[in-house]
């Protein structure tokens, strides 16, 4: 019985301290990161960001399109609060992730694919890719990556699905650092 304790103490504790681990970036919001991601020299990303769809993407959920769409999936609630709308349209994460500066109108930015930015967001950081990356940036190694990505909404599951064409949508949203 004290040996079934010691364990059930030690697998409360290892479970505490990988949350903590896990729970640790919060999510800063677009405002947050494109002060830095503006310029051209690092591929005004911000800029290519805001000309996308996703960046309307929450607003998209209060249009009377998505109240006709939600209807005809048996939603009662509004789209723009409903889990499985929001789960494509914006970042969907419990108010302890959400920085003061998050807001989940921004739709679809840049933690939505690059992951929870708290740990990563400082220049010093950010000058370092490998730095980066060890704080939680979600680097992508090849286009089959990012196209896995988009596919995680860009998909059959959605209610207003079209034929998602990678090679032709990518390069309108692609917002590489120039070399």
């Amino acid at each position: 019985m004290k040996y079934l304790m010691q364990l059930l103490v030690l697998i409360v504790c290892a479970t505490v301290i990988v949350t903590a681990g896990v729970a640790q970036n919060k999510y800063v919001g677009v405002k947050t990161c494109a002060p830095c991601h503006k310029a051209e020299k690092v591929g005004s990303q911000f800029g290519i960001w805001q000309k996308t769809a996703h960046a309307e993407a929450f607003k998209a959920l209060t249009t009377p399109k998505a109240a006709e769409v939600a209807k005809g999936k048996g939603i009662t609630t509004p789209a723009s609060e409903t889990p499985e709308c929001l789960e494509c349209h914006a970042i969907k994460a419990e108010a302890a992730q959400m920085d003061k500066f998050f807001d989940v109108k921004d739709g679809v930015q840049c933690e939505t694919c690059h992951g929870p930015g708290s740990a990563y967001k400082s220049m010093a950081v950010m000058k370092d890719k490998a730095k980066s990356v060890a704080a939680g940036l979600i680097e992508y190694k090849d286009d089959a990556a990012i196209q896995k990505k988009c596919e995680s909404c860009h998909n059959k599951k959605s209610p207003t699905y079209k034929d998602f064409k990678f090679a032709e949508f990518w390069p309108k949203i692609k917002h590489a650092v120039p070399k």
